[in-house]
């Protein structure tokens, strides 16, 4: 690939996927994605805690920190741009460690979560703040999959055709922050 290439990617990710990532690389991601914030990460890890099953499967998906407005009328979902992401810095490890491949969100990430990317081949992606109405349009199909009373909080499954991301962490500790 040459420098400033986008990479168009599929989801869910393999842990080859993963490996051809580095700090700084655009991607284009289509497939399906898990929108989850805090709370919905303290139930999972609950959940999990608990011995019990989580009410997706982790495994190579990619989880977007996003909160979406309600969708106006014709629309799939409203303004869906990312959402800081070191609030779920405390969960995160114990979903990587499970199979997770990849989060969106935006600013930088804890140690722990960057040494967790490292050692079980997975990625963070940031996505431009403050243009959840230009990502919005990236999205085509919503489906809540779990804890529907969180409202915007609550677990979707989205499917996207070409979200544009940036990686911020790689899974060789390279770091864009």
């Amino acid at each position: 690939m040459k420098k400033n290439e986008t990479i168009k990617m599929k989801t869910p990710l393999s842990e080859d996927d993963v490996r051809t990532l580095h700090a700084g690389d655009t991607v284009l991601l289509s497939g399906f994605l898990y929108t989850a914030r805090d709370a919905a990460h303290k139930r999972l890890i609950e959940h999990m805690d608990k011995g019990e099953d989580l009410p997706f499967d982790v495994k190579g998906h990619v989880v977007y920190y996003v909160g979406p407005t309600p969708a106006k009328q014709g629309k799939v979902i409203g303004s869906a741009g990312p959402t800081t992401s070191y609030r779920m810095d405390a969960y995160t490890p114990q979903l990587i460690a499970k199979g997770l491949k990849g989060m969106i969100g935006k600013g930088s990430r804890s140690h722990n979560v960057v040494e967790s990317l490292k050692k079980n081949t997975a990625v963070y992606f940031v996505a431009v703040g403050g243009a959840g109405a230009l990502i919005a349009r990236c999205i085509k199909k919503v489906d809540i999959v779990a804890y529907p009373d969180l409202g915007p909080e609550a677990i979707r499954r989205i499917e996207v055709d070409e979200f544009p991301v940036i990686v911020a962490n790689d899974c060789y500790g390279g770091n864009l922050f």
